[in-house]
């Protein structure tokens, strides 16, 4: 029976709490299930219903334990800020760009520049340098003073924005700068030429903060409030790397659950209930469809069976005791695999979400009748081969 609590605020946290736990159960975070399900529910419900996962960013950092992962209440960017420019800025006014900041080297592609002076070298030169001072005006005029560049911001620039006062941060991948883009509530400019038409992204503060041995940019306050970094530690790549897989699929669920607020029990207690309601209902339905209910049902009682037969007990004797157990009236019992038997599954808080449910039963019937409609197979006729080989 689905089971829906979100006009309680704390109860309906506890289900999401046990939903997250349920799902990191068969992953490498298993063994700190309890803390990173907090870290997950916590990371949902700053979002307050929008449901964007654009908003939570997970970041990896080796080093450390995974219990020393923990929720930034801001957004934090892997980069560096340019030298001789503010560490710290506070209520931040943020032009985001994905523009070409080079263009003071000279670039030759396959052709030559033949010149009878080292004096006309120097004035090609200071030609660049003066296109790319004038493009820095154009971007101080925006009266920002947080430049974030998806592109490399060379030395010349770099130095202009220091005497301006601006922070520059280059090279942010294209995610971040899209994601930044969405919870800064600005604009990505490619062209300068209008300020009045670019929408600065906004936040309290931003400086650089140490992670372990590195250092990172965070950004508090941002205009969106949801916006929140999940960080990471760990010994190793591959272990971050499985970790975030791990949150990741803990984040999807809880995001449909927030959508579709009913929860239900689990341990194969809605497979067993609706086998058993499937088979009530056979006694009452004549002909051959009687038939493919009765099919539907045992196909049901085979998610338990699987269950258990992964847990190495024994499938036929559990499924059993849980359906005798269902006819009696227990509704939410299912199989504990932590001992081995049969349990209240409501008390144990092995809990999943009815949006999940409904998809994973609703997909397999899909892909069953699909191969039911396969009347047959056409194969290509074997190659002939000539006699001797």
């Amino acid at each position: 029976v689905a089971i829906d609590n979100s006009k309680n605020e704390e109860l309906f946290r506890t289900d999401l709490v046990r939903i997250a736990m349920t799902t990191l159960s068969s992953k490498l975070l298993t063994h700190e299930k309890e803390k990173f399900a907090n870290l997950a529910v916590d990371a949902v419900m700053r979002l307050k219903g929008s449901n964007n996962l654009e908003h939570i960013q997970i970041l990896k950092k080796t080093g450390g334990q995974l219990r020393n992962s923990y929720l930034e209440e801001g957004f934090l960017l892997d980069k560096q800020i340019g030298v001789g420019q503010p560490k710290r800025v506070t209520n931040a006014k943020i032009l985001i760009a994905n523009t070409s900041m080079d263009t003071d080297k000279i670039k030759i592609y396959g052709s030559r520049v033949k010149v009878d002076s080292m004096n006309k070298v120097a004035e090609i030169e200071e030609a660049e340098k003066d296109k790319m001072r004038k493009k820095c005006e154009k971007i101080i005029a925006h009266g920002a003073n947080v430049f974030i560049n998806r592109q490399l911001i060379y030395n010349l620039p770099e130095s202009i924005f220091a005497q301006a006062g601006i922070m520059a941060i280059e090279h942010a991948d294209f995610d971040g700068v899209e994601r930044l883009a969405a919870v800064l509530g600005g604009d990505v400019a490619s062209t300068f030429d209008h300020p009045e038409l670019v929408t600065l992204g906004e936040c309290d503060v931003v400086e650089e903060v140490m992670i372990g041995e590195d250092k990172v940019i965070r950004l508090g306050g941002c205009k969106s409030g949801a916006a929140c970094t999940i960080v990471l530690r760990g010994a190793s790549s591959h272990l971050l790397d499985e970790a975030e897989r791990s949150m990741h699929d803990a984040l999807c669920v809880l995001q449909a659950t927030v959508k579709e607020p009913r929860t239900i029990c689990g341990g194969g207690c809605s497979e067993t209930a609706m086998a058993l309601a499937i088979d009530r209902e056979v006694e009452n339905t004549p002909g051959k469809r009687a038939i493919a209910m009765s099919a539907f049902a045992r196909a049901l009682t085979s998610m338990p069976a699987t269950i258990a037969d992964n847990g190495g007990f024994d499938s036929a004797e559990l499924v059993t005791q849980l359906r005798a157990k269902h006819a009696a009236g227990g509704s939410t019992w299912g199989l504990d695999m932590e001992n081995g038997k049969i349990a209240d599954m409501a008390e144990l808080g092995i809990t999943e979400s009815f949006k999940s449910k409904y998809s994973v039963l609703m997909s397999a019937s899909e892909a069953a009748e699909m191969i039911l409609r396969v009347d047959d197979i056409i194969k290509c006729a074997p190659r002939q081969r000539n006699e001797g080989y």
